[in-house]
């Protein structure tokens, strides 16, 4: 039998046949996947084979064959540094939850997330939620980010849930897809879900005053089937987000604002830094790339684990305004 993972608990996966049933699986002993060192050999999104047993208490089954994976999305195992966790695979598109203070999102979260996201071949679209909770400098923030990531040529989408302001276009956009919504604990995911879908009653969370950082609702990334023929993956919320096996070399294609450009470097093995000749560093002085991408692909290149989550854009405004002079 074929079936898709819609949940998985570490030992057991929730398993939807293709008839519509859904089956409580084990794993058949240990699965190693090819070229894959991962804390979690089957993921949410994954399609199995599994063989029913039935014993005296109920149906369960066994997983034997995973099929192979049109992408998946990871981050670092929080323990393991040299593993990966899956968080999902066969993601048609991601979307990002991008909120301005409230909690704050960084540049460099949203950068690293896009990053991965190219790598991996999965569209990312931004949201920026609870616009209704903007004052003038917020508001001001929202939409000079919005600029930014605009001008590249991601999909961006401002929200509120509790306004309902933008769900039905998001709606429309999720039609028939299978999607992730993505951000840092306490942007919102499960509040704008239960916007969209009022009987899913997924958990909410309140942001912590004295952090500014949201509270775990979420346990285990979980696949729902939702009313209006579309598929959502909710997502653990994620503190940090590693950027897996990626080649310097690599790194600067998976900035598309980058990519345009590279060819025009005079050194065809240009890192973007001290080189002469350099036309991001030209594009750069020219305001034509915004400093907050090129400080955050400078971090990834040299495996700054530690500082990213903690810069905001406000001081990438002012070297920006510095070069403007």
């Amino acid at each position: 039998m074929t079936g898709t993972v819609y949940k998985s608990t570490g030992s057991w996966y929730t398993v939807k046949s293709e008839n519509g049933d859904f089956v409580e699986c084990r794993m058949k002993g240990k699965f190693r996947i090819k070229g894959i060192k991962s804390t979690n050999p089957i993921a949410v999104g994954d399609i199995v084979d599994y063989e029913l047993e039935e014993t005296s208490d109920a149906v369960t089954g066994m997983i034997h064959t995973i099929h192979e994976r049109k992408n998946y999305i990871v981050r670092k195992s929080v323990n393991l540094s040299k593993q990966i966790h899956i968080i999902a695979s066969n993601i048609d598109q991601v979307f990002l939850l991008v909120t301005i203070d409230n909690p704050p999102t960084t540049t460099s979260f949203i950068d690293r997330f896009l990053v991965t996201a190219e790598a991996y071949g999965i569209e990312a679209i931004l949201i920026f939620n609870k616009i209704d909770t903007l004052n003038d400098q917020t508001l001001d923030d929202q939409l000079y980010l919005q600029h930014i990531y605009s001008e590249i040529g991601y999909k961006c989408l401002r929200i509120s849930s509790t306004e309902n302001k933008g769900v039905d276009k998001l709606k429309e956009m999720m039609i028939g897809k299978v999607s992730m919504f993505s951000g840092h604990s306490g942007v919102g995911k499960s509040t704008l879900v239960n916007a969209m879908e009022p009987s899913l009653h997924l958990k909410t969370s309140v942001i912590s005053e004295q952090s500014k950082q949201g509270q775990h609702t979420t346990t285990f990334a979980e696949m729902y089937d939702l009313s209006f023929d579309a598929r959502i993956i909710d997502t653990p919320g994620i503190k940090g987000f590693g950027i897996v096996d990626m080649e310097p070399s690599e790194i600067s294609g998976y900035f598309p604002e980058f990519f345009r450009l590279k060819d025009q470097c005079k050194f065809n093995n240009c890192l973007h830094k001290e080189e002469p000749h350099c036309a991001i560093k030209a594009a750069l002085e020219k305001d034509e790339i915004a400093w907050s991408r090129y400080n955050s692909y400078l971090k990834i290149l040299e495996g700054d684990e530690e500082h990213y989550r903690t810069d905001t854009y406000g001081e990438d405004r002012a070297a920006s305004d510095e070069t403007r002079k």
